[in-house]
């Protein structure tokens, strides 16, 4: 029985120019919808991290998995297990407000941990840091004052404990074929 769902996964790359460009196009060509991707650089400069999420089916994903791993610059891929696993995203949102509803709007703010970055008369700012669900949920009570504008960097993740994709074998940067 396979149901769609969402996979996250963690892909160590060179980091060199064009990589992303690969992998995004690999993806366009296979028709896969990428929900977020995030990439950054790692403890080893030479290495940078994709955190992708992928809603796909398993057999799909064994594809997906397959196809990357045929590409040079791509170094090891792990599937991240939910709920063994550090999730976090950030979020800026643009929220409409006025003398009489901006101390809601920062009251809303404080009860998620979120900060005002930025104040306009007619406007806040709000940026927040958390994992997914947190950030659909302040999203949800902060439309009906009006959201005028807003955006996600994507999620970032580890996977708990002391585990590490890089143990057990340093990321050797020559592919052994």
């Amino acid at each position: 029985m396979s149901h769609h769902t969402q996979h996250t996964l963690s892909v160590l790359v060179e980091n060199k120019p064009g990589v992303l460009t690969r992998i995004a196009g690999m993806f366009a060509r296979r028709n896969y919808n990428i929900h977020s991707l995030a990439v950054g650089p790692t403890e080893d400069p030479r290495v940078s991290r994709l955190t992708l999420v992928v809603g796909t089916e398993a057999v799909q994903l064994e594809q997906i998995v397959k196809q990357l791993n045929k590409l040079v610059h791509v170094l090891k891929i792990v599937e991240l297990e939910e709920g063994d696993t550090v999730e976090r995203e950030l979020q800026l949102i643009k929220v409409a407000c006025d003398a009489s509803t901006r101390s809601q709007v920062i009251e809303l703010a404080k009860v998620f941990r979120a900060n005002v970055v930025d104040v306009d008369h007619d406007s806040l700012t709000i940026e927040a840091a958390g994992d997914p669900e947190k950030l659909g949920a302040m999203v949800e009570l902060l439309e009906p004052f009006g959201i005028r504008e807003m955006v996600r960097s994507g999620r970032i993740a580890l996977a708990r404990g002391a585990r590490s994709i890089t143990d057990g074998s340093k990321v050797r940067m020559q592919r052994v074929v």
